[in-house]
C-alpha cells in the first residue's frame, strides 16, 4: 500500500524580506529560509509549504494579510501561471535595483575580488513588446487553472497554443495575449490556432504519445519591418499544410519569410531539420548602427534588439579600440559583436561552437563589406590553444560572451597565457562570471562593471566587466 504523502505545514503571517535567485522571494521563519514566487518584499502572507529540505523550503502564498507598499499591478492575464515575466508585480525601478544588487552580491561574494567602476544598471527603454522572437507549442493537453478545475465546467476542447508550463513537459498554457513581442505576433498565433480548430485534420500535437499534425510555431520580428513565421508539422500532409500556410500568407501580407519544417523526431528542436520556404525569403535582416545582420530560422540573435545595441556599445567602449588591435571574440555566435567592433580594430577573430552560426557570421561580414574578420567553428577549449595564439598572434583585446555555464577552465588558462591588455567579459549569469573573474584575478584587475537589463519583468540580468592586465 502506498504511503500517504505527509501534509507540509502552513506558515501564517510571514513577512517577505528580500528577492532571491530565479525570480523568487525570501522569507525567514526561525532558521528556515523559504523561497516563494510572485510575492514582493514587504508582503505579509500565509505560506503553504510545497517542499521542505533540511535548511530551506519552498512554498506558495495562499493568503495576503498585507501588500508591500512597493508593488505594481500585473498587466498580463497569464501572470502567475505562465513561466515568464515573474516580476510584473514589482515596479520597474525596483526590478532594476534588485538586478543591480544581484550583480554586486555575486561579484563580491563569489568573485571575492576588488571591484572598480561599478555603473548603475542600464534599464530597457521598452519594458513590454521588447522581444524579437517567440516560440509557441501546439498541445492537445492545455493547462487548466485551479479556477477552471474548481468551476466544474466541462472542457470538450483541450487544444492549446502557447508556452510550456514550468516543470510540465507535455502541458501548455493557451495564451490569449502575450506582452513580450509586437502585437502582430498575437494576431498571427490566434489566427493559426483558430484555423486549425475550425478545419478538419489539424490535430494538435500529443507530446506524450507522439502523435498529431501541428507541432510548434516560431515568430521573429525585426526593427527593419521584416517578419518571419515558421510552422513546424509532425508529418507531411501537402493539402492541409498548403491550405494553412496559404491562409496565413493571404491574411498577413506583411510576412516576408513564411517557412515550414517537417519534424518527426521525439523532440521539438529544429537545429538538425531542413527548413523549407513556402513564401518569401529564407531569412530576415536586422540592422544595427548601419550594419545589416542576416537571420535565418536557426540563427541566434539577441532577443531584445534595441537593448542589444546598448549592450554591444558598452562592450565596444570597454574594449577601448584605436584601430590597431587584434581582437579575439570568443563565443561569437553569428558574429554580431565581432562585426560590430571590426571597423574600430585591425583584425577580429571569432570562435564559436555551432558551425551554422559561423557560416552566418561570415555572411554578415560579407553583407557589410567587412574584410578584417576571420571565423573558426569548434569547441572553444579545443580551438583556443597556445598553438592557435602562436599561429594567429597574441590578441590585444579578448571579448568573451560565454553561455550561462561560463568559461571552461582550459579557456581561462589559455586567456591567461595569451595575456591580452584588456578582457571584456559579457555575461548572462553574474554567478558564473564572478567565478571566472576570480580565476582571472591572478593577472587581471576589474576596472569596469556595467549591468544591463535585457529582460524586463524577469530576474535575468546581463553584466559587462572590463579587466585590465595588472
Amino acid at each position: 500500500m502506498a504511503r500517504k504523502k505527509k501534509q507540509l505545514p502552513l506558515l501564517e503571517n510571514i513577512t517577505i524580506t528580500d528577492v532571491a535567485a530565479e525570480g523568487k522571494a525570501i522569507a525567514k521563519v526561525n532558521d528556515l529560509v523559504v523561497f516563494i514566487p510572485f510575492v514582493a518584499p514587504g508582503d505579509v502572507v500565509d505560506i503553504q509549504l510545497t517542499r521542505k529540505k533540511h535548511n530551506y523550503a519552498e512554498g506558495k502564498a495562499v493568503h495576503f494579510h498585507k501588500y508591500a507598499e512597493e508593488r505594481a499591478e500585473p498587466f498580463c492575464e497569464h501572470f502567475g501561471i505562465c513561466g515568464g515575466c515573474k516580476w510584473q508585480h514589482l515596479p520597474y525601478e525596483a526590478q532594476l535595483r534588485y538586478k543591480q544588487k544581484q550583480v554586486l552580491d555575486n561579484l563580491t561574494r563569489i568573485g571575492k575580488i576588488p571591484l572598480e567602476g561599478i555603473q548603475p544598471i542600464l534599464g530597457s527603454r521598452n519594458t513590454t513588446f521588447y522581444r524579437n522572437k517567440l516560440e509557441f507549442t501546439f498541445s492537445n493537453k492545455k493547462w487548466l487553472t485551479e479556477e477552471q478545475v474548481a468551476s466544474g465546467e466541462s472542457f470538450n476542447c483541450m487544444n492549446g497554443l502557447g508556452f510550456h508550463i514550468p516543470g510540465m513537459f507535455d502541458k501548455v498554457l493557451d495564451i490569449h495575449k502575450c506582452w513580450l513581442q509586437d502585437d502582430i505576433s498575437n494576431r498571427i498565433r490566434l489566427e493559426i490556432k483558430n484555423y486549425c480548430l475550425q478545419h478538419e485534420g489539424y490535430p494538435f500535437f500529443d507530446l506524450r504519445n507522439q502523435e498529431g499534425f501541428v507541432r510548434t510555431l516560431m515568430i521573429r520580428t525585426t526593427s527593419t519591418g521584416d517578419l518571419m513565421v515558421v510552422v513546424v508539422f509532425f508529418h507531411e500532409d501537402i493539402a492541409r499544410r498548403e491550405s494553412l500556410l496559404s491562409h496565413i500568407a493571404e491574411k498577413f501580407p506583411e510576412i516576408t519569410s513564411l517557412l515550414y519544417v517537417i519534424n518527426g523526431k521525439c523532440n521539438d528542436t529544429i537545429t538538425d531539420q531542413e527548413v523549407l520556404v513556402f513564401k518569401g525569403k529564407d531569412h530576415i535582416v536586422e540592422e544595427m548602427e548601419g550594419l545589416k545582420f542576416k537571420i535565418g530560422a536557426k540563427s541566434f540573435y539577441q532577443t531584445n534588439s534595441l537593448q542589444a545595441y546598448e549592450l554591444y556599445k558598452v562592450a565596444r567602449n570597454f574594449a577601448g579600440l584605436t584601430g590597431n588591435e587584434l581582437v579575439f571574440d570568443l563565443y561569437t555566435g553569428t558574429g554580431t559583436i565581432a562585426n560590430f567592433v571590426a571597423r574600430q580594430a585591425r583584425k577580429v577573430i571569432g570562435i564559436e561552437y555551432v558551425p551554422e552560426a559561423i557560416e552566418d557570421a561570415k555572411v554578415n561580414s560579407a553583407l557589410n563589406n567587412i574584410g578584417n574578420t576571420l571565423f573558426f567553428a569548434g569547441d572553444m577549449k579545443d580551438i583556443l590553444t597556445q598553438e592557435f595564439i602562436n599561429t594567429h598572434g597574441r590578441p590585444d583585446v579578448i571579448i568573451t560572451d560565454p553561455p550561462r555555464a561560463g568559461m571552461h577552465d582550459n579557456v581561462i588558462q589559455t586567456i591567461l597565457f595569451a595575456e591580452p591588455e584588456r578582457i571584456v567579459y559579457v555575461s548572462c549569469n553574474p554567478a558564473t562570471q564572478a567565478r571566472d573573474l576570480n580565476a582571472l584575478n591572478a593577472k587581471y584587475a576589474v576596472k569596469g562593471v556595467q549591468p544591463v537589463d535585457m529582460f524586463p519583468h524577469t530576474h535575468h540580468v546581463e553584466n559587462v566587466t572590463l579587466l585590465v592586465k595588472k
